[in-house]
This record gives C-alpha cells, structure tokens and sequence, in this order.
C-alpha cells in the first residue's frame, strides 16, 4: 500500500509512526506525470502496514490511498441469449 501526502513533514511522521508501531516503511519522492516542477511533486509513503492502518494515517493527514495493484474486474453481466417476447402467441 502507498499513501500519498504533499507535505513532507506529513509524510514523515506517518512512516515515523508506522515505524514506532512495528512495520516497514519509507518515504520517496511520488513523480506525477506532466508535473515540471520538482517542487510540486508528493511524498509516497510505501509501508506493509494492513491498509486499514494506513487509511487512518492518511485521513489523519489529509493525504490519500493509492493500492499497488490494481482492482479486480467485475464479474461478467448474465445477457439473456433470446429477445423478450412482449405479447403472448
């Protein structure tokens, strides 16, 4: 799980956080495609944390989840195979 904060020092206390609790964390600098600027660019907090864990932290400050992988595909819809008959024969 990543949790993505704009400020560093956020950042920071979470992984110091999630360090003091017993999990591995680290913050890198998150490159958002079509951002120039160095400056504007988040801190990512990668951790093994139970994303439940993380999710608090985040709220806490006002950052955002990002999951690594990407979310299941929805089961396939159950299409009739006829038309439906609106009269009856």
């Amino acid at each position: 799980m990543r949790g993505i904060f704009f400020d560093e020092d956020d950042a920071r206390a979470v992984v110091a956080r999630l360090v003091a609790d017993g999990y591995d964390a680290q913050v890198e600098r998150e490159r958002l495609a079509g951002e120039d600027d160095d400056e504007d660019h988040p801190w990512a907090v990668l951790t093994d944390a139970p994303p439940f864990v993380l999710e608090v932290l985040v709220d806490r400050y006002d950052g955002w989840l990002d999951a690594d992988e990407p979310a299941p595909a929805p089961a396939p819809l159950d299409l009739p195979t006829e038309p439906r008959k609106i009269k009856r024969p």
